[in-house]
């Protein structure tokens, strides 16, 4: 060693006697969980609120895998709290060798339960599978009542810790289990429950266990709603659900099942007319959003057997090249379920199917299954070759497209959009980009702006529905190839994270009809084409003010006409000059920054999907083809829309 190198450090100590056994912290019971909630829930937000809910769902699911269990009732009660009630087995009562009743095993122990050796549950849901304990630990009080035996049987918890024995509160000839709680605000930034992001999930286990009925209910006052989800064509009503409106390539959906080496396997594939693929796949009921084996298994399959039946049927000419996978993606409806009895998930959100045995699996049990399915029913191969022909002409010349996008990409070296005028900072997570709308309100946000951290790209008149185009044509339009330019990520299939130039990505639009247009047509970009800018919370929408208030000297800006007459009704009696702004444009660069780029003081709103079929429809209704859906859907909602362009 360098004898001149000197290896003491006057911050470092010398002596170890300041770290001992007294620094170690043992975390009895479920301390642990409420120290660090987001290890075992993913965060505190609404995203792990209601991984709560799911938690509990997902074992009165296991009780229906198991066989036990056919009807499952999920309330959000009028005190914001919320009730799963099952009629399963009913939860153990009798004592544990702990000296507890298994009950209190269950609910105040971190990896209780029957789900370990097999025995009781041979293949059981739930993403992290933290179970009913970690749920109890992040509640402010929960409930627990069991019906079994000719009993009911109830007991009480608060932060974790048993405040009543399990006792018998009477007889009963009910049979299953309720678990009711309310979460706990002190873990919590938020103790309200969406309707919608329950319905979500619900509506995905319904249709992947055909023989279970959830009904779902929401007793508060503001918004009372009941619904129930029941679907005995399993993942074939889930294929229909989604070609739901569209012009589908064949009737019924192909149907295919099998079993091997203690693996399920369930696929449904139905095509339709539209451009884009839409393909869901689960594994022991958890929608791996991410994909994995059993999905690159089942593509492997389908391009096979494909081929296989074109070559057969003489579809494809002598020399023409074998259809790919991405030529058979366009118009795809397709739902993979696969039942695996040791899971490995991997991936940023542990939604990625790391098994590579399940990929030979679904591979094997999808080509079987699928030539079959062509031999038995020989008119649906046809309209599938034709349409993957056509996309495979789309797709070479979406290809050029790409090549003349990616030779004008500043990650080529060459210049960025002539209207994009870019920030100083080069730090992805630091820097901003808005997306404005009319060249007006982007001079006035240029001249506004902090230029260090904040660019803006101007946009002149509505961009192309990309609802009603194939990438080759999107790619054609001058405006969609600026903003794909200034983000530097790509498009598509050729998307890149890593080269992404913003981490915060705002939409600003008018507060008008037109305004609320070009948002829609932009948030279609996006969600079709560069979903994953939304999948990770780049996106946001910008919110202007709709009022500057004056009273004397001072001015207020009001977001809402809610927010207007409450200034106005605590200023009665004094001179109110009130301005309604229809345009960005409107603003000067000085109110623009203050109201709605300045970090300080602006109202942002993050985009994110809670529910991506219903998104994936909604889309579709509002900027798809048939008109006949969106007259139903305005007829349906817009009595609701208040002050959309005054």
């Amino acid at each position: 060693m360098d004898e001149n190198v000197n290896l003491q450090n006057e911050n470092i100590p010398t002596s170890n006697n300041d770290y001992s056994a007294k620094d170690i912290q043992v975390l009895e019971g479920l301390e642990a969980v409420r120290k660090r909630p987001g290890m075992y829930i993913g965060d505190q937000s609404s995203r792990g609120l209601h991984h709560l809910v799911y938690e509990v769902i997902d074992n009165s699911i296991d009780e229906s895998l198991a066989g036990f269990c056919d009807r499952i009732d999920v309330t959000i009660e009028e005190n914001g709290s919320i009730s799963v009630v099952d009629n399963g087995r009913g939860m153990p009562t009798d004592e544990h060798a702990s000296g507890k009743s298994a009950t209190e095993v269950i609910m105040t122990i971190l990896h209780a339960g029957g789900k370990f050796d097999k025995g009781a549950y041979q293949v059981s849901g739930g993403l992290h599978g933290v179970g009913v304990s970690v749920v109890n630990a992040l509640s402010e009080w929960l409930v627990v009542t069991i019906w079994r035996d000719g009993k009911e049987h109830q007991q009480r918890y608060e932060r974790g810790n048993p405040v009543t024995p399990l006792g018998v509160t009477g007889p009963s000839d009910k049979r299953g289990t309720k678990v009711q709680f309310m979460p706990d605000p002190e873990i919590f930034t938020t103790t309200e429950f969406q309707a919608d992001v329950l319905k979500a999930r619900i509506r995905e286990l319904a249709f992947l266990n055909s023989n279970v009925t959830i009904e779902f209910a929401d007793r508060r006052p503001e918004k009372p709603q009941e619904r129930t989800y029941h679907y005995p064509g399993g993942i074939t009503a889930f294929v229909e659900y989604l070609n739901k409106g569209k012009e589908v390539l064949f009737k019924e959906p192909v149907l295919i099942k099998g079993n091997k080496d203690k693996t399920d396997v369930e696929v449904a594939i139905q095509y339709n007319d539209s451009y884009m693929e839409r393909l869901y796949g689960f594994v022991n009921l958890i929608n791996t959003i991410e994909g994995g084996t059993h999905v690159i298994g089942f593509r492997t399959a389908l391009t096979r057997a494909i081929n296989d039946e074109a070559r057969r049927q003489k579809l494809l000419k002598e020399k023409e090249a074998n259809l790919t996978g991405d030529d058979l993606k366009e118009g795809l409806s397709a739902v993979i379920s696969v039942k695996v009895m040791e899971p490995q998930f991997e991936g940023q959100t542990k939604t990625k199917l790391g098994n590579s045995d399940v990929k030979g699996i679904v591979d094997s049990v999808v080509y079987e299954g699928l030539k079959e399915a062509l031999e038995n029913r020989p008119e649906i191969i046809k309209p599938i070759v034709e349409s993957a022909i056509r996309a495979r002409q789309a797709r070479e010349a979406a290809k050029k497209a790409k090549e003349l996008v990616r030779r004008k990409s500043v990650m080529s070296g060459l210049t960025l959009p002539g209207k994009l005028a870019d920030c100083s900072n080069r730090d992805p997570e630091a820097c901003e980009i808005y997306i404005v709308e009319g060249d007006s309100a982007g001079g006035s946000a240029k001249q506004g702006r902090n230029r260090e951290f904040q660019a803006i790209l101007p946009l002149r008149g509505k961009i192309l529905n990309v609802e009603k185009a194939r990438l080759e044509k999107i790619l054609g339009s001058d405006t969609i190839r600026n903003i794909i330019l200034a983000l530097g990520c790509g498009v598509g299939d050729d998307f890149n994270e890593t080269k992404l130039r913003y981490h915060k990505i705002f939409i600003m639009a008018d507060a008008d009809v037109d305004g609320a247009h070009i948002r829609t047509l932009l948030l279609t970009l996006f969600f079709r084409y560069m979903p994953q800018i939304i999948d990770q919370g780049y996106l946001y929408v910008a919110q202007p003010p709709l009022f500057r208030v004056q009273i004397g000297k001072e001015i207020t800006y009001c977001y809402s006409e809610k927010e207007m007459k409450e200034a106005q009704r605590d200023n009665a009696g004094k001179k109110i000059d009130v301005q309604r702004y229809k345009g960005l444009g409107e603003m000067n660069a000085e109110q623009l920054w203050e109201t709605t780029m300045n970090p300080e003081n602006r109202i942002i709103n993050k985009v994110e999907v809670q529910d991506a079929v219903e998104a994936d429809k909604l889309f579709e209704v509002l900027m798809g083809d048939d008109v006949e859906p969106r007259r139903r859907f305005i007829e349906t909602y817009g009595p609701e829309v208040r002050n959309l362009d005054i």
